[in-house]
């Protein structure tokens, strides 16, 4: 399992990249390997606003339907439309190919999120627990 060190990541397998007053969002290895096969983004739309903790898009693959959570409180400004297309791209390199970019509302919900370390063992403790 990859958990880059330059990230963030949310206890729900979300990985954030800041850049800026933005972020990149998408999913982890850790997500990708679990819902197995991706066949469909239904991504977010330009210029919606999201709250913390809101579904931010839906992920579907031939094992299951999962949402996709916003990781900070802010408006898409960029999704990838790469995935119109190849949803797939998330299992070949769910590091490489973000879901959305976003506007970074409040720059402290960032100290909510995992460090790569403590994203490891979520990880390793939710393998134990399956």
């Amino acid at each position: 399992m990859k958990v880059p060190e330059e990230l963030l990541y949310s206890k729900e397998h979300e990985w954030i990249r800041v850049e800026g007053k933005s972020v990149f969002i998408g999913i982890t290895d850790f997500a990708q390997d679990h819902l197995g096969d991706i066949v469909y983004v239904e991504m977010p739309t330009i210029g919606k606003s999201f709250h913390a903790g809101d579904v931010l898009c839906v992920v579907e693959s031939v094992k299951a339907v999962a949402d996709v959570y916003a990781p900070v409180s802010g408006s898409i400004l960029e999704v990838n439309g790469n995935l119109d297309t190849e949803p797939e791209r998330l299992n070949q390199d769910p590091y490489g190919n973000f879901v959305a970019k976003m506007s970074l509302d409040d720059v402290s919900e960032l100290a909510a999120l995992l460090s790569p370390d403590a994203y490891r063992t979520l990880c390793q403790n939710q393998e134990k627990e399956s």
